[in-house]
């Protein structure tokens, strides 16, 4: 077994949770927020078979995509500046998945 860890932007999160279901894949979601822009994201974890695995995958890439976004420097920095910076475009969504090898898995 594997263990599938993907973390999503939140914008995403509600279309991946519903794939999942159609497709009988079991998920926790855990609420996290990321450090870079400090926004909301989704953290799934995924226990499946190692067949299954690519099958996953596919459906993460499908439903999580990237977008660009503006922000100002002090929203992602954190402090309070006289300089008032134009806002610049970063890259967002999409996901980031690890995946680990599952020793024991227990259900009670």
């Amino acid at each position: 077994m594997k263990l599938i860890i993907a973390i999503v932007q939140n914008k995403d999160a509600g279309k991946l949770r519903t794939k999942f279901v159609e497709n009988n894949i079991m998920a926790t979601k855990l609420a996290s927020s990321g450090s870079f822009l400090k926004t909301g994201n989704v953290t799934y974890l995924l226990a499946v078979q190692e067949t299954e695995v690519e099958k996953v995958l596919e459906i993460i890439k499908e439903n999580c995509s990237t977008r660009k976004q503006y922000v100002s420097p002090t929203s992602v920095l954190g402090i309070d500046t006289n300089d008032h910076s134009a806002p610049y475009e970063v890259q967002v969504g999409g996901a980031t998945v690890m995946i680990l090898p599952i020793e024991a898995f227990h259900q009670f």
